[in-house]
C-alpha cells in the first residue's frame, strides 16, 4: 500500500479551505494507506496537553483517529509550530513521534526525514527559538501553564511569522539551500532526502555518480495554498497536488 507525506497545513478554523480540503484528503487514505508521514506544522500552533483543549481541532484529530482505526501507521516529525505531542499522538494514535531529523529505511532505501527548520545554519533566531520550544524543560512547564496563556503566546508568534514572511523569502533562496543540504545527505548514503517548512513544492532526481540509482530531493510544499503532498509507491516517491 502508498505511503503519504503532508506538512505545513498550519491548520486554524475548521470553516477554513485548507482545514475542509485537508478533512477531504484525509478521508480518502482510510483503509488504502500504509503510512501517514506528517512533516510538521499541520497546526498552526499544537502542544500536547494531558486533555485537548484545542476543541478547533477536533474534526482534523478525529480523521486522523479513523485513519489509525484503518491500519495507517502514523510518524509525526514536530515542527516549529506543533511540539511536546501529548497524550493524544502517543498514546490514541500510536504515532511514531519524533522531535527532529532521522533517517528512516522504506523499501530499503535510505530516506532522510525533517521538517526543515533546522536546515538553514545561519538563521540564528529561529535557531534559539526552537532551543527554547522544544527542550524538556518546556516540556515539564507545559500542564503548569494555563491553556488561554499559551494560546495568547502562539498568536504572537504567528503574527510575527507571518509578517516575517516575506522579508525570509527575499532573504533565503530556498531550492539553493535545499539542494545543497540534500547532496550532502546523498554523500553521506541517503537516496532520498525529503523536507518541509519552506512552502516550496519542488522535486529533484539525479542520477548516482556510482550508479547506484536515483537520488531523489523531495520539498513537500505547503497544505495551506498549494495542497501539495508526497506520495510513494513502487519503490519511488512522488510530488502531487490534491486533487489530481
Amino acid at each position: 500500500m502508498r505511503k503519504v507525506f503532508i506538512a505545513d497545513a498550519h491548520l486554524r478554523k475548521s470553516g477554513d479551505f485548507n482545514y475542509r480540503t485537508l478533512l477531504n484528503f484525509l478521508k480518502g487514505l482510510q483503509g488504502n494507506t500504509e503510512t501517514l508521514y506528517i512533516l510538521g506544522d499541520l497546526f498552526e500552533f499544537w502542544v500536547g496537553y494531558r486533555t485537548i483543549p484545542f476543541t478547533h481541532y477536533l474534526p482534523v484529530l478525529e480523521k486522523l483517529r479513523d485513519i489509525h482505526a484503518s491500519g495507517t501507521h502514523i510518524v509525526y516529525f514536530e515542527g516549529n509550530h506543533d511540539f511536546h505531542m501529548g497524550p493524544f499522538f502517543e498514546k490514541t494514535l500510536e504515532a511514531e513521534i519524533y522531535h527532529g531529523p532521522r533517517v528512516l529505511t522504506i523499501e530499503r532505501k535510505k530516506v532522510y526525514l525533517c521538517h526543515g527548520d533546522e536546515i538553514i545554519h545561519n538563521d540564528y533566531g529561529h535557531k534559539v527559538l526552537r532551543f527554547l520550544l522544544h527542550n524538556p524543560f518546556t516540556k515539564a512547564l507545559i500542564p503548569l501553564v494555563p491553556y488561554r496563556i499559551t494560546s495568547m503566546i502562539a498568536d504572537t508568534m504567528s503574527r510575527h511569522s507571518a509578517c516575517n514572511h516575506g522579508e525570509r523569502n527575499r532573504r533565503w533562496d530556498y531550492v539553493t539551500i535545499l539542494k545543497n543540504f540534500a547532496a550532502k545527505k546523498f554523500e553521506s548514503g541517503c537516496d532520498v532526502v525529503v523536507a518541509a517548512h519552506f512552502h516550496t513544492p519542488y522535486m529533484d532526481v539525479t542520477s548516482s555518480e556510482n550508479g547506484a540509482g536515483e537520488k531523489i530531493l523531495l520539498s513537500l510544499g505547503d497544505w495551506k495554498t498549494q495542497f501539495s503532498y508526497g506520495e510513494w509507491g513502487n519503490n519511488s516517491i512522488e510530488l502531487k497536488t490534491y486533487p489530481a
